[in-house]
């Protein structure tokens, strides 16, 4: 108890929490759209429960991954050597994360732009994927995320209780923002294609990180806003056409 209110007394506390949840809900941002695109697939009736299992599922995992910090640090650790090339545990669930991104993302714009689609790569010959399966696929991008962030975070704050906070905090923002992220690529299909080109990028970054090629996340997230904001001029012009065309109908 004691040590609960040094922290809350302590002013460094506080910045790291601040620091560590704007971190987290930024990182949790590939995690949304891929979540958005996976539960968007299932029948409308069975999202939002898809979308809650898979984010509560996901806080559980990463405060279990809290409780064993000491071993996911040990992570970092090297485990074997390719041509010179270390390699750690970090490093292979990043590759293995980010080939699993690429494949995904590969898969759904071949879906989008199929105009006879073979269905969803886990879900066999049917067009639509599980619940089970779409819940699976968020826990295991999840987990290579939680990964990549808790060990940042150890690296920000040595404070445990600052980290659990931080987690509670941004998985709580996901919760409240999933919904109306995937109503919004839902209603608009254009943004369906813009978003799965994000996750590829993603994707490419963490396996050229998972080979210690660093890509400033900055970066990438830049280029993320900026096609955004395109989309977004586009889709205004796209509006100003049709109420053009709607007036020049009613007249």
């Amino acid at each position: 108890m004691d040590n609960i209110l040094a922290l809350v007394a302590d002013p460094a506390a506080w910045v790291a929490l601040a620091t560590l949840v704007v971190m987290e809900v930024v990182l949790g941002i590939d995690n949304l759209l891929f979540i958005s695109i996976i539960t968007n697939k299932l029948p409308e009736n069975r999202r939002a429960a898809a979308r809650r299992l898979g984010i509560g599922l996901a806080l559980i995992l990463r405060l279990a991954l809290l409780a064993g910090v000491a071993m996911i640090v040990r992570l970092t650790e090297p485990v074997f050597a390719v041509l010179g090339q270390t390699f750690s545990w970090k490093d292979l669930i990043l590759i293995a994360g980010g080939l699993f991104l690429v494949w995904k993302a590969t898969r759904e714009i071949s879906h989008n732009v199929d105009p006879d689609p073979d269905g969803d790569m886990f879900a066999g010959r049917q067009a639509r994927p599980s619940f089970a399966g779409a819940v699976t696929q968020v826990l295991l991008l999840d987990l290579v995320f939680s990964v990549d962030s808790i060990i940042t975070a150890v690296g920000m704050t040595p404070h445990i209780p600052v980290m659990i906070l931080a987690v509670v905090i941004a998985v709580s923002a996901m919760l409240v923002a999933a919904g109306p992220l995937s109503r919004f690529i839902a209603g608009h299909p254009t943004v369906v294609m813009l978003a799965l080109g994000f996750l590829l990028v993603i994707g490419m970054a963490l396996i050229a990180d998972g080979f210690g090629v660093h890509i400033p996340k900055g970066y990438i997230y830049a280029a993320m806003a900026f096609s955004a904001l395109i989309e977004g001029l586009n889709m205004l012009s796209r509006r100003a056409r049709r109420l053009r065309a709607e007036r020049r109908a009613e007249g």
